[in-house]
């Protein structure tokens, strides 16, 4: 495609009074909008997060929030809407501060505030904090509150955090301590329902126990023996008329001579077998029926017992030793049998409170490692706790306070009035192509070529007479000069009287969400 170069000049020059009104619009306010705009004042401070004095090989914190993170709590905390209109209001930042309702100020604070971070692997985390206001002494006080803010905030947040771990493990400590105690007292008041059942005394109970079969079994055979004595006392008295035979030994009768021969059997047959052995059962059986036979002998015999101790007063004397002997071996077995029954239900309880005690203690002693647990812990804390409240663990110092600007910082009027020529420039451009965009009639041979795909033999420009050339010329004349006398008086006139024109594109360029 070749390019008319000509054409296109024509075109521009026709067209130059229209261009050159969207080229003064945007250079007029761009240039009057840096001249009127008023001076604003920047400054700022560095902070610098510094590692804890202590290392934490030797005291570890319990405040385990990452730098970056508190910082952004911080921030968070610090441009709160109560802060930002507080710190408005305290220090005049603005001129119009009256006028102005609080979301406004608010976004006004905001927008004026740049917080920055650099932070990075091996490298220090330093927060720089600035503000822009419309003197130099209002934004060094701002920033100086926002610093005296972000340290009181830093200060407490960890005094705070190290605070309520501390207060949380003395109350664990606390409550560890009441289990403690109550599950200690469970388990000496289960001891002392069941001092005589207790699992630890099992062995000396079972020693007892054998202790006392051993000793009823002696006494079982003392009382056979005086029966059998005193059996043969009578026998030998009625048979001879005298209380001892030749020699002093008692006669035994057949059935208590059997009887002793079955009980040695049956001891000696018990040490190898057990109750439900045969030879067991069957040497019991023989037992029961000679004591029955034997018992009712006796008891024949005891029936004359008076009537032969009214003629024998030695008999009488002999048999009365005899049954004091036995009454005593009673008590012995009644008493002996007694204590064996208490045993043997001890050792029966044993083993059940053995189980229910081993659960008292397994959970005692989980309570008890939880205790110690949470003494630990609290010793951490407080010792945490002393790092914070004396600021020797992780903390925010300041490197650099801001000052009071000597020079203003802004606006940068020559960089507003050339955005405003570009911004006219590019509204000019952008209305020639439009236009060009717009217009589909012919006006050259290139475009009977290109449209219709045919060759003119010849083309007939269009003949302007001389007059017609000397008005054209003399309109585009007078517009160009018409629009570059009205455009600055119109601009002129709505500054002084309508509304000051950088108000005027400040509101334009919030709405575009440029500004």
């Amino acid at each position: 495609m070749n390019l008319d170069i000509a054409f296109y000049w024509k075109l521009l020059v026709r067209r130059m009074p229209v261009m050159m009104l969207f080229v003064l619009l945007g250079s007029g306010l761009g240039v009057i909008t840096a001249l009127k705009l008023p001076e604003t004042w920047s400054t700022g401070a560095r902070l610098l997060v510094e590692a804890p004095q202590i290392p934490d090989e030797m005291v570890r914190s319990t405040i385990q929030t990452d730098a970056l993170e508190q910082l952004d709590i911080i921030q968070e905390r610090l441009l709160t809407r109560a802060n930002l209109i507080d710190i408005a209001n305290r220090l005049n930042v603005f001129e119009n501060l009256r006028e102005m309702d609080p979301d406004e100020v608010e976004q006004a604070m905001r927008t004026a505030t740049r917080i920055r971070r650099t932070e990075g692997r091996n490298q220090a985390t330093v927060l720089r904090i600035s503000f822009e206001a419309r003197s130099g002494r209002i934004a060094a006080a701002v920033v100086n509150e926002y610093v005296t803010i972000i340290l009181d905030e830093n200060a407490s947040f960890r005094i705070a955090r190290a605070a309520g771990t501390l207060q949380f493990f003395q109350q664990e400590v606390q409550r560890m301590e009441e289990e403690l105690a109550r599950q200690s007292a469970e388990i000496s008041q289960f001891k002392s329902d069941n001092v005589a059942a207790l699992p630890e005394n099992q062995s000396y109970r079972l020693g007892r126990q054998t202790l006392l079969q051993e000793r009823l079994e002696r006494l079982e055979r003392e009382r056979s023996v005086y029966l059998a004595q005193r059996e043969d006392v009578l026998n030998i008295y009625e048979a001879t008329g005298e209380v001892r035979r030749e020699g002093g030994q008692a006669a035994l009768s057949a059935d208590e001579q059997r009887l002793r021969n079955a009980e040695a059997e049956l001891n000696a047959e018990l040490s190898r077998y057990s109750e439900t052995h045969p030879n067991i059962v069957r040497l019991r059986a023989l037992v029961e029926r000679l004591e029955g036979s034997i018992a009712a002998d006796k008891a024949a015999l005891l029936a004359e017992e008076e009537e032969i101790a009214t003629e024998d007063p030695v008999l009488t004397a002999t048999l009365a030793e005899i049954d004091t002997r036995l009454d005593f071996i009673e008590n012995d077995i009644e008493s002996t049998t007694d204590e064996l029954a208490q045993l043997q239900e001890a050792i029966a309880r044993s083993s059940s409170n053995g189980i229910i005690l081993s659960g008292l203690e397994r959970e005692y002693e989980i309570i008890e490692s939880r205790y110690n647990a949470a003494v630990l812990n609290l010793n951490a804390s407080q010792m945490s706790e002393r790092i914070e409240t004396t600021a020797q663990g992780q903390r925010i110092t300041i490197i650099e306070s801001a000052t009071v600007p000597n020079v203003p910082t802004g606006p940068n009027r020559p960089k507003i009035a050339i955005a405003g020529a570009a911004v006219g420039i590019g509204l000019a451009g952008a209305y020639f192509a439009l236009l060009e965009f717009l217009n589909r009639t012919i006006r050259r041979p290139a475009e009977l070529v290109s449209r219709f795909d045919i060759t003119p033999i010849a083309t007939i420009p269009y003949m302007e007479s001389r007059r017609r050339r000397l008005i054209r010329r003399a309109s585009i004349i007078g517009a160009t000069v018409f629009v570059l006398v009205s455009v600055p008086l119109a601009l002129w006139y709505i500054d002084s009287t309508y509304l000051p024109l950088e108000l005027i594109v400040q509101k334009g360029l919030s709405r575009l969400g440029l500004g």
